[in-house]
């Protein structure tokens, strides 16, 4: 009795690591593309727009069917404006263009523009304006299922 079980252990054994436990190493990230929804909350151009709209075009590698948001609000709504550039004097509206092509996108909060004196025009066509940022951003996660990253 004892042998039978130790060969059944084994034999699971082997099974479980034929199939159960391989490494992740040699599989294609691309094989697991769903459509997933994220969130990306920016409030600082400044810290976090070369890293968001970066993290994006690498998200969007290797799942082309992500549905992504970017929430903008405070100072986090400047790379979005006419004629701004990162710390090279690159302007930011030519990436933004790529991603809003590829469906990304682009929230500005109405709040911000109202309480820094700022106006629609002032921004790229790009993007969509939507009355509180933060509550987009809880709408997205609580209603829509959204997942939230922070670059």
């Amino acid at each position: 009795m004892t042998a039978i079980r130790i060969s059944l252990a084994l034999a699971a054994a082997t099974l479980f690591g034929v199939t159960g436990c391989t490494s992740t190493g040699g599989v294609d990230p691309k094989s697991n593309v769903a459509p997933d929804k994220v969130v990306y909350h920016v409030n600082d151009s400044g810290a976090q727009a070369v890293g968001a709209l970066r993290n994006i075009g690498n998200h969007l590698e290797v799942n082309p069917e992500a549905k992504i948001v970017v929430v903008t609000h405070a100072q986090g709504v400047d790379f979005l404006m006419e004629g701004a550039k990162d710390r090279n004097g690159n302007p930011y509206n030519v990436r933004v263009e790529e991603l809003k092509a590829r469906g990304i996108q682009f929230d500005v909060c109405e709040i911000t523009l109202r309480n820094r004196k700022l106006s629609r025009s002032q921004f790229i066509p790009e993007v969509t304006f939507v009355p509180s940022g933060v509550a987009e951003i809880t709408r997205l996660q609580q209603r829509e299922g959204y997942a939230y990253l922070r670059p």
